[in-house]
């Protein structure tokens, strides 16, 4: 299977500021794969999620992005989304007064006029019965979708309209960056389901997460420990046990930098 997202010696700071947060990251995601991210804080995980796909808070220094074979740096974050990469955020915003139905039809058309400057868009019918067939398969009611966005929405709720949007977006990689932070465990396992739903032969994914227990969900099959904006280790979901078992502190006594 061809790579749907290679990043080569990947380096990376805030805007304006000196001190790099990504020092040389590596990383392959072929089609079909699901990897997780995983490693303490501040070790670079979210910077890496926003900089894939091109939050201008964060300045790349040195390295690539190639997805589906194409250098994305130069991109905006819409030109990436357009191409087939999508964020599930950790802090999903509120957007009162546009309903999720609304936002999502909006951004179908987006990506539709990019594709054809003559298209006219999805048709409302057309984008109902798509709306409906996607929120079943998430076992979601209908009534959602006339709910303005994440406004008013538990954290549960939150993250399962992130997952309804991959779902109607259909990328062919998706980030998710922390999508279990705050969830109890009945809203971690229907969020859970819901990207296993998801999963497929033209799908990657890339689950960024601090532990092990959304892994019982969201099957990895790679495994990778970032410390110090370097992935350092990696493996199979056993690596994943190893952590949840005995912590970060070996990682930190093998890895650890000392500072300038």
């Amino acid at each position: 299977m061809g790579a749907t997202l290679e990043i080569r010696n990947l380096h990376a700071r805030v805007e304006g500021e000196d001190i790099e947060i990504l020092r040389g990251v590596n990383l392959t995601i072929k089609k079909g794969e699901t990897h997780a991210l995983m490693g303490p804080n501040g070790s670079g995980k979210s910077t890496l999620a926003n900089v894939l796909m091109g939050n201008p808070a964060y300045e790349v220094t040195e390295g690539e992005i190639l997805f589906e074979g194409q250098d994305v740096l130069d991109m905006e974050p819409d030109e990436r989304s357009r191409l087939g990469m999508f964020l599930a955020f950790q802090y999903p915003v509120s957007i009162p007064g546009v309903t999720v139905a609304n936002f999502l039809r909006h951004a179908i058309n987006a990506r539709m006029k990019a594709q054809d400057p003559e298209s006219k868009g999805i048709s409302i019918p057309e984008f109902r019965r798509l709306m409906k067939a996607k929120m079943d398969m998430l076992h979601m009611d209908h009534s959602f979708a006339g709910r303005y966005l994440n406004d008013g929405f538990s954290g549960g709720e939150k993250k399962r309209a992130e997952i309804l949007q991959m779902a109607v977006l259909e990328p062919s990689l998706a980030i998710l960056d922390e999508t279990d932070s705050g969830l109890d465990i009945d809203a971690l396992r229907i969020v859970s389901e819901g990207v296993q739903a998801l999963k497929g032969p033209d799908l990657a994914v890339l689950v960024i997460t601090h532990y092990q227990r959304i892994l019982n969900y969201i099957k990895p099959d790679y495994v990778h420990v970032m410390f110090q904006g370097q992935i350092v280790e990696s493996g199979g979901a056993d690596l994943a046990l190893k952590l949840e078992e005995n912590g970060y502190d070996w990682v930190r006594e093998k890895y650890a930098v000392p500072a300038e």
